[in-house]
């Protein structure tokens, strides 16, 4: 993908995958103007995914774009990013039962919410884990806005390699091999 990045709807519709810093490796979608959708593919979450994400997405100037949100499991994101210098930064805020227990979000959260939601009651949510990060997006693709294919399914190993050596997703960006 070679486009500029100016305005909001420049922004809405793309898929990305990238990297932070610390080696953690996340895919994000910006599915539309108020939804968001991703998997994570490395880091103390790896194995997560989430769709329909209500989020926070605006443009602060021309190619610069700030999208926030909370997630069921008390863990709040605020992400950057700059897609025309191909990198962002994003802090996490994770309760303390998210750094306490991780193993209980690395699932598809839609599926589990009522979960997410008891374990944010049952254990504490203080202090919160900050992890402030700057990121190399390493895939740029534009899907559409709204599309179901994009973050579809479990993670698995290779699968951002898949994607971004073209073995993932067909020309219209609908997924290959459902």
């Amino acid at each position: 993908m070679t486009k500029t990045f100016k305005t909001l709807d420049d922004f809405l519709g793309t898929h990305f995958i990238y990297t932070y810093d610390n080696g953690w490796e996340y895919e994000w979608y910006a599915k539309n103007d108020h939804t968001v959708d991703y998997r994570i593919h490395g880091g103390m979450v790896a194995g997560r995914w989430v769709n329909d994400q209500e989020a926070n997405i605006v443009m602060l100037t021309e190619g610069v774009y700030k999208i926030d949100w909370t997630e069921p499991t008390g863990t709040d994101v605020a992400l950057v990013f700059l897609p025309n210098e191909q990198k962002l930064h994003g802090t996490i805020f994770f309760p303390k039962w998210v750094e306490e227990h991780p193993e209980i979000t690395v699932t598809h959260q839609n599926e589990h919410i009522d979960l997410m939601e008891t374990s944010r009651e049952k254990y504490a949510t203080y202090p919160k884990l900050v992890v402030p990060e700057f990121a190399k997006i390493t895939y740029m693709g534009d899907a559409g806005q709204d599309n179901e294919d994009v973050i579809s399914e479990t993670p698995y190993p290779d699968m951002p390699s898949d994607i971004r050596n073209g073995k993932y997703f067909d020309e219209n960006y609908h997924r290959i091999n459902k």
